[in-house]
């Protein structure tokens, strides 16, 4: 690639011919992946420029920004009423929608009881909340469901009356943003919210069930987020342990410039959507009724990453990252072989380093990004049933030894 910076040249006595003298040790430095470096680098010290400079005058004593008219006041409260006005109106038929979804769904035989309601999380944002309960009062345990970026807890229905099935209560939560949840569609301004909502979800549904064991459930970001709630003792201590899969680990974006702006467009249009880090056309199923559902599904969101939710992301998952070696939680972390949304390697990668006594991992051949939508969903699902056993009777056998 011919770069266009200038070349020094000198020229050598009458002869006047010209030697490229820094032509060769120009091109031998600076690489291709030098160049894209500098260029995001010289972007991002730009940028911060411009927001320190705006700063700086919007302080200044000796220029008082000038104090805007009635006018203006008024257009800008008139806006920011529509906007509130339009975020409630889109939260409330997203509510109905997701009230409306259990009783459409199919029969497939087991019975159990499912109820909504609503959850106030820890930043005070009303939480959509289902649960499903098998027709028997001796559960197995209880398993939470944190679903994935962009969807819903309402696409588990399947995967949570196969639980009810073999006496597992189940929990789900919608984040922030998502599903019947409060927010702008597919919005979410903080990670450590939803971790936050997260445990205090948890509390609740242990002080409803007392002396059942529980389990926490992550699919893609939501696996970043339980993994992460887990991370903090009092959550750790309430848990028998967690399940992920597809975690969002180790996260790229689709356009690599993303990483360096995105801290701060984060700070200036939070909800700004951004194209370039969309990955479009990327499968994320092998059963194409699965992809047809998911995508024609009016409570999942399809549009472009916004910018705040992208930065999360990154963030989270670089966090989790680097403290792999802290983790000491019970889980089972799984993964299909041909995910090109999140990277497979991470989730060996936790298995590895994680100082967790009782976990394992199971990676599945050509497999894709939603585990629970595959073809093979019922052998997944069984297996994740298959360990929450194993974790419980292991449970059970040091107890008693420790009564011996």
């Amino acid at each position: 690639m011919e770069s266009s910076l200038p070349v020094e040249e000198l020229t050598s006595g009458a002869s006047g011919r010209i030697i490229p003298l820094f032509k060769n040790l120009r091109r031998s430095v600076f690489s291709y992946q030098t160049y894209r470096r500098l260029i995001i680098f010289i972007q991002s010290i730009f940028l911060w420029v411009i927001l320190l400079s705006r700063w700086r005058f919007s302080t200044s004593p000796s220029s008082p920004p000038p104090s805007p008219s009635a006018a203006t006041t008024t257009v800008l409260g008139k806006r920011r009423k529509f906007a509130l006005r339009r975020d409630e109106e889109d939260t409330q038929r997203r509510r109905a929608l997701a009230e409306a979804l259990d009783m459409v769904v199919e029969n497939d035989g087991v019975s159990c009881r499912w109820n909504t309601s609503l959850f106030f999380g820890a930043r005070r944002n009303a939480l959509f909340c289902r649960s499903w309960f098998p027709v028997t009062d001796e559960l197995r345990g209880i398993i939470i469901i944190i679903h994935g970026l962009n969807e819903h807890s309402g696409r588990y229905a399947h995967f949570a009356r196969q639980l009810n099935s073999c006496n597992f209560g189940v929990y789900a939560m919608d984040w922030i943003g998502h599903g019947g949840s409060d927010g702008l569609h597919g919005y979410v301004p903080s990670l450590d919210h939803v971790v936050a909502d997260t445990g205090a979800f948890l509390e609740k549904v242990k002080f409803e069930n007392p002396g059942i064991p529980c389990f926490l459930f992550g699919h893609s970001t939501g696996g970043a987020v339980v993994l992460k709630a887990a991370s903090y003792p009092h959550i750790e201590n309430m848990l028998e342990g967690i399940i992920l899969t597809s975690p969002a680990l180790r996260v790229k974006p689709a356009n690599p410039i993303v990483s360096a702006v995105a801290p701060i467009f984060s700070l200036v249009a939070p909800r700004y959507q951004f194209k370039g880090s969309h990955k479009r056309g990327i499968p994320v199923s092998r059963d194409p009724a699965a992809l047809v559902a998911k995508y024609s599904d009016p409570l999942v969101y399809t549009g472009p990453l916004r910018v705040r939710t992208g930065h999360e992301i990154l963030r989270i998952s670089s966090y989790l990252m680097r403290n792999f070696k802290s983790v000491t939680v019970p889980f089972l972390v799984l993964h299909g072989s041909a995910d090109r949304v999140t990277d497979p390697l991470a989730s060996q990668d936790l298995y590895n380093e994680a100082a967790s006594e009782f976990k394992d991992i199971k990676l599945y051949d050509g497999f894709l990004h939603d585990l629970l939508f595959e073809p093979e969903r019922e052998e997944i699902a069984q297996d994740i049933i298959d360990w929450m056993h194993k974790k419980l009777d292991s449970g059970n056998l040091e107890n008693v030894y420790s009564q011996c």
